[in-house]
């Protein structure tokens, strides 16, 4: 069998795996982070919860990147690769709206950690010292930051002759692979984020001495949690594609090279779906490792949503006998809040 029969077999893999996984990803990928976003968002005992609002914006973001990443799946299965080839727009486009997403969502996750570490302390101006309007404060200035910043590396991304999309400037080469990649969405977010962690699961563990309601105890074990389950997770799928992208901009692989350019492919794809999983899981983590966020997801699809549906159709059936009295589907809510 020649060379080039096994780059082509090995490029035709790693389109199939992009695709297949892609879609998998995707479908999971929604869901999770859409029954995130109505769980923090429905639930009284999390609108005024500041590591809920962080882990929205994160879901809210996660779901952004998931449409992104369907997008390329598409555009993998009608040419064989992500089009970034052949369009300039399309190759400085796809990076920035990327490294927006992946910014805001490694940062929400050292915010959320932070904010339980103060959440969780036993001294009491330092439980005062994090809002929720200085939470909302912080994320914006963030994100507006993000943008600013991916607006000015992605532009310096170009069509190269032999190497594809890739970035073109020295100074931003230098930049990504000294301090972006390495630091900025490696090792400070993962120092920040697991430290943090750490600290608030120790200050859960004494939480029981705090003069807190039993309600408010309880919430911030779970969310702690969470969080540190979270990290654990963010950390271990981090590190590997943090470590590619920097030996991939520092030596692309030429298309001249069929069999290095196949495994590079193939290398890629792998490497792609380990990143797009830390957009997906945080969901499945949360109702995995904790009981009561079970009981949250059920309360808000079964006695919500599915209730509020009962309450439609027998509105609707009962509008011709006017005497019937139908109970509103929030009466039972206000008891079942908090549990």
């Amino acid at each position: 069998m020649s060379s080039s029969s096994v780059s082509d077999g090995i490029i035709k893999f790693s389109i199939q795996y992009s695709i297949y996984i892609g879609c998998i990803i995707f479908c999971f990928g929604v869901i999770g982070n859409a029954l995130n976003l109505l769980v923090f968002t429905q639930l009284k005992v999390f609108r005024t919860n500041r590591c809920a609002f962080y882990i929205t914006i994160e879901s809210i973001s996660n779901l952004i990147y998931q449409f992104l990443s369907i997008t390329t799946t598409i555009l993998t299965s009608i040419y064989g690769d992500d089009a970034t080839e052949r369009s300039s727009i399309w190759c400085k486009f796809k990076y920035i709206l990327a490294q927006i997403c992946a910014l805001t969502t490694f940062y929400m996750i050292c915010f959320s950690a932070v904010d339980q570490f103060f959440s969780t302390n036993h001294r009491f101006n330092l439980r005062q010292m994090c809002t929720l309007k200085l939470g909302r404060y912080v994320s914006f200035i963030f994100i507006c930051f993000a943008i600013i910043h991916s607006i000015a590396l992605g532009s310096s991304f170009d069509i190269q002759p032999t190497f594809g999309c890739v970035l073109s400037n020295y100074v931003w080469i230098e930049y990504s692979t000294f301090f972006f990649y390495p630091i900025l969405i490696g090792f400070l977010p993962i120092i920040i984020a697991s430290s943090f962690s750490i600290l608030a699961y120790h200050n859960v563990r004494h939480i029981v001495r705090q003069q807190l309601p039993i309600v408010r105890r309880k919430l911030e074990k779970q969310i702690t949690a969470m969080v540190l389950m979270r990290v654990i997770v963010f950390v271990c799928l981090t590190l590997p594609y943090i470590t590619y992208r920097i030996y991939v901009i520092n030596v692309p692989t030429s298309q001249s090279l069929p069999m290095a350019y196949a495994i590079s492919r193939l290398i890629q794809a792998i490497f792609t779906s380990i990143n797009i999983i830390n957009s997906v899981i945080n969901f499945y983590l949360f109702i995995l490792f904790s009981s009561r966020f079970r009981r949250q997801v059920k309360l808000v699809l079964v006695k919500k949503y599915w209730q509020r549906c009962k309450y439609w159709c027998c509105s609707i059936n009962n509008r011709v006998e006017p005497g019937n009295n139908i109970e509103t589907p929030n009466s039972h809510m206000e008891s079942d809040e908090h549990i």
